[in-house]
């Protein structure tokens, strides 16, 4: 556990505790700056994500700064699948375009797991993607949070 004060809500989790959780993940991952996102794990934070194993912070860090740079116009929807004590799942969708213009979509599951002052200590990504004309995108709200009625993932039949 960390030294820092709590990131609520802290687990064990409800509901309403865990859907809250999702939504300031997603909200911070909208927002994009690398060194605010790396702040909601722990210290010694362990991930998964496609073929690298960021580990810590600064890992973390460096890990989103590279994604956000060639991950252009990046807009991510998070949505609760399950969720018990420390805890919790989630599918995702997230939409962006390369330096080129082109467009893509990917589609994920997150298992994380949280310290008991609500800091994420592990986080296991699967992730597919695949290429999307511009037309068949779906998110479109301005860039940073999604806006509270847009939508969700189940919403859109995603």
């Amino acid at each position: 556990m960390t030294s820092e004060a709590p990131r609520h809500p802290l687990p064990p989790f409800t509901k309403d505790t865990a859907i809250e959780k999702v939504r300031l993940a997603e909200d911070g991952w909208n927002g994009r700056n690398p060194a605010k996102v790396a702040l909601a794990y722990t210290p010694d934070s362990k991930w998964r994500n496609r073929a690298e194993f960021p580990e810590g912070r600064a890992q973390i860090e460096e890990f989103l700064t590279r994604k956000w740079a060639k991950e252009l116009g990046y807009r991510l929807i998070k949505e609760l699948w399950a969720y018990g004590g420390n805890r919790i799942a989630v599918r995702y969708a997230y939409e962006y375009h390369d330096d080129s213009g082109n467009w893509f979509r990917a589609y994920g599951n997150e298992n994380w797991e949280f310290d008991g002052n609500g800091f994420m200590a592990h986080r296991f990504a699967s992730i597919n993607e695949h290429p999307i004309q511009e037309a068949d995108r779906k998110f479109h709200w301005p860039l940073g949070r999604r806006p509270n009625g847009h939508p969700s993932l189940s919403d859109l039949g995603l």
